[in-house]
């Protein structure tokens, strides 16, 4: 299991939300590429970049920061937000990301994404992001009527292998993660998972541990940028040999 630093872009800048409410913003750096120099130089060996405007916005923002990233450093970036259409995959592959994240756009326009999941393989990944267990979708400013684990047996029919999930409710908040609703992601589909959100202490990634092998990740944010522990505690925790 694989600690991943977030880089959450907004304005070019690097920052937190606080349950992706873009009217609780914390600035953590102005310089995003230096941000990303540093995770690597800890030992990170993947990295999670979210455009946020992109995400309310519905289309990339910070595109020229993700290819700032990708030039000053040398491990792989998964890159999301405002991924609506093919276009935007690959233009987030051409300016340097390994895999492109799937969100509203799972939701919203399901044929195109069973396509690019054929076409794309392993390249793209979907995105859940739940507030108390239903799907909210365009930068989490709306709700859908659909739950998790229903869009994660739909994404899994159309070949995804591996999702990301995020609790909203958690984003931000340092309240550890949501188990129960990983439990039930778990139970119901085959798909390896990435967890987001809530994570605020080694004692919650300790907790991880059980369900290594089938979580593959989790990506961390607040607790790395308010220092509750450093990125080397935290990949001594769940250091494995596996690779993405």
């Amino acid at each position: 299991m694989q600690v991943i630093p977030a880089l959450d872009l907004r304005g070019g800048r690097c920052v937190r939300l606080y349950q992706g409410d873009p009217k609780q913003e914390t600035v953590y750096s102005d310089d995003p590429v230096e941000v990303a120099r540093q995770w690597e130089k800890q030992g990170a060996r993947l990295l999670h970049v979210v455009d946020l405007d992109g995400a309310f916005k519905g289309s990339f923002a910070n595109l020229d920061v993700v290819s700032a990233i990708e030039e000053a450093v040398s491990v792989p970036l998964q890159v999301g937000g405002g991924v609506r259409s093919r276009a935007a995959v690959e233009a987030a592959l051409a300016a340097g990301a390994s895999r492109v994240i799937l969100g509203t756009a799972a939701v919203e326009r399901p044929d195109l994404c069973r396509k690019l999941a054929r076409e794309y393989g392993s390249q793209v990944l979907v995105g859940i992001d739940a507030r108390d267990g239903m799907v909210a979708v365009r930068g989490w400013t709306e709700a859908s009527s659909l739950p998790a684990s229903d869009l994660a047996l739909r994404v899994e029919q159309w070949g995804i292998r591996e999702i990301i999930y995020t609790d909203i409710r958690r984003d931000g908040t340092l309240s550890g993660p949501n188990l129960e609703s990983l439990e039930e992601l778990l139970a119901v589909t085959s798909l390896d998972v990435i967890i987001s959100g809530g994570v605020s202490s080694l004692q919650d990634l300790q907790a991880l541990k059980s369900y290594a092998g089938r979580v593959r990740g989790v990506i961390v944010g607040q607790a790395l940028y308010t220092r509750r522990f450093s990125l080397a505690e935290a990949i001594k925790i769940l250091s494995d040999d596996d690779d993405f």
